[in-house]
């Protein structure tokens, strides 16, 4: 089991959910977050003040999938969230040792669903 956990831009979300139904993956959670990397940021003004924004909005996506759908959630994530410039984001996979649905007591892979 594998837990996907996704930085992507907020007007992609759309393409990425719409990619990942398509692969056939359904469950996931979605946060608004802020971040900044390699894009750094931008000025702008306030009341003529200069103001340096580093903090951008992202959206940050949790997918736990058992190991058959590690490879196809990856690529559906970036076939939605590619946009080939700066910033498009950053995907982390990491094991996910244990899952419990708590409705039923279910255990690990059968958990996830």
């Amino acid at each position: 089991m594998k837990l996907i956990i996704a930085y992507i831009q907020p007007h992609k979300l759309k393409d990425v959910k719409l990619s990942l139904y398509k692969a056939e993956v359904f469950k996931v959670s979605v946060t608004n977050s802020l971040g900044c990397g390699q894009q750094k940021g931008y000025h702008e003004s306030y009341r003529g003040v200069p103001i340096e924004v580093n903090l951008l909005k992202k959206v940050r996506l949790e997918i736990a999938v058992n190991e058959g759908f590690v490879e196809k959630t990856i690529n559906a994530i970036i076939e939605g969230a590619r946009t080939g410039q700066i910033g498009d984001g950053k995907i982390f996979v990491v094991d996910l040792p244990e899952c419990i649905r708590i409705r039923t007591g279910e255990r690990g892979g059968e958990a996830i669903g």
